[in-house]
């Protein structure tokens, strides 16, 4: 009996027209999502400082993956399930615990972008030497004003009314990861993006180990037994709450500068739970500081928590707030201005909140 081969036309298309840096995956309910493909790399490629081996958004329940597939656009919640579209208007409004759910809908393998995986992105950029721009000036760059997408709400870009989101891949190359048509998009500005597998819980830095935040069968709840926080000493992965383990603290207890610590001198954020109550603290990453004699772990610098190469770094932005489960946003909105960028990180909300700003980004792995 011959069997019958049908070609999938628009896979085929995509791969040619992107030169194979983009594909079409498609989810349990058989939508298109159009996905970059992302080959491994090792720590000490990028900067000694990191440690050596492949770095761990490429380490999946113990196995090391050839490649990732991110999302090349911002998801739109199609149907039940997160998908990666061109010239759409983002989901966003939707909690933490929404955007996992819609991810994982699509199917084994799919998730929600994650922290690690964010991490190897922004350092990723880093080294190639090109840290991407985007809708960060209500519909335009606040770099390269003359830069725009095309806002979802008709509006003109830079004025500073309406729900200023762009359309998914309306911008230049320059809002692209590699700089290049068929790059990653958006990964500075548009929409905060929410990165499962790290958090704060009442300070104390925790983490998913490697990537298995990526895995369906990870549990990331508030209550969840994968949680693990750092040990200051030498960055082993340790029991929360286990003495002399990584927090974030602030230079003043009513916020400043970041301060990576191993103890939590002023604690912020006690007057509520969300952003808009209570003390934060904030500042560029890149102007992050260690307590006094502490050697900072090379795994912080590797999930993008701390810098590795200040020097080279934008004026990409931390906020934190070290009062109860604070769970991560990535990239910056279309009002973050500076702000905004492929190490910017937001770490004031809880898994509960939702704006008109956040959202995220589909991701896959075999």
């Amino acid at each position: 009996m011959p069997s019958i081969y049908v070609k999938d036309e628009l896979r085929a298309s995509v791969e040619a027209a992107s030169g194979g840096k983009q594909t079409i995956l498609y989810t349990a309910g058989g939508q298109p999502s159009i996905m970059n493909v992302v080959p491994k790399f090792n720590l000490e490629d990028i900067d000694v400082s990191l440690g050596t081996g492949v770095h761990p958004a490429f380490i999946v329940g113990g196995v090391e993956k050839s490649e990732l597939f991110i999302g090349a656009y911002q998801g739109i919640i199609k149907n039940g399930e997160l998908v990666s579209l061109a010239g759409v208007d983002p989901s966003a409004s939707a909690n933490h615990d929404t955007f996992v759910n819609a991810a994982r809908a699509a199917g084994p393998g799919f998730h929600l972008t994650t922290n690690a995986e964010y991490a190897a992105l922004a350092l990723w950029c880093q080294k190639n030497g090109f840290q991407p721009r985007g809708n960060s000036n209500y519909g335009r760059s606040h770099e390269a004003t003359h830069e725009t997408g095309r806002r979802q709400d008709g509006g003109t870009p830079g004025a500073i009314s309406g729900t200023a989101r762009t359309l998914t891949g309306s911008g230049p190359a320059s809002w692209r990861h590699d700089n290049t048509p068929n790059g990653i998009s958006d990964l500075c500005g548009n929409i905060w993006e929410w990165s499962p597998g790290m958090r704060l819980m009442d300070g104390e830095i925790q983490v998913i180990p490697n990537n298995d935040a990526a895995l369906h069968t990870t549990d990331l709840a508030r209550t969840s037994n994968a949680w693990r926080a750092i040990r200051a000493s030498d960055g082993a992965l340790v029991a929360p709450g286990t003495a002399g383990t990584l927090k974030y603290d602030a230079s003043s207890p009513t916020g400043g500068s970041i301060v990576l610590s191993d103890a939590i001198t002023n604690r912020l954020g006690e007057l509520g739970d969300d952003a808009n109550s209570g003390n934060s603290a904030s500042g560029a990453l890149k102007s992050m500081t260690a307590k006094a004699g502490m050697n900072v772990p090379a795994i912080v610098k590797a999930l993008g928590l701390y810098p590795a190469v200040p020097e080279t770094m934008k004026s990409d932005s931390a906020y934190m707030r070290n009062y109860g489960e604070r769970l991560p946003y990535r990239g910056g909105n279309w009002s973050s201005g500076a702000v905004a960028g492929v190490f910017a990180v937001y770490l004031n909300n809880s898994r509960g909140y939702s704006s008109s700003g956040f959202g995220g980004r589909p991701a896959f792995v075999i």
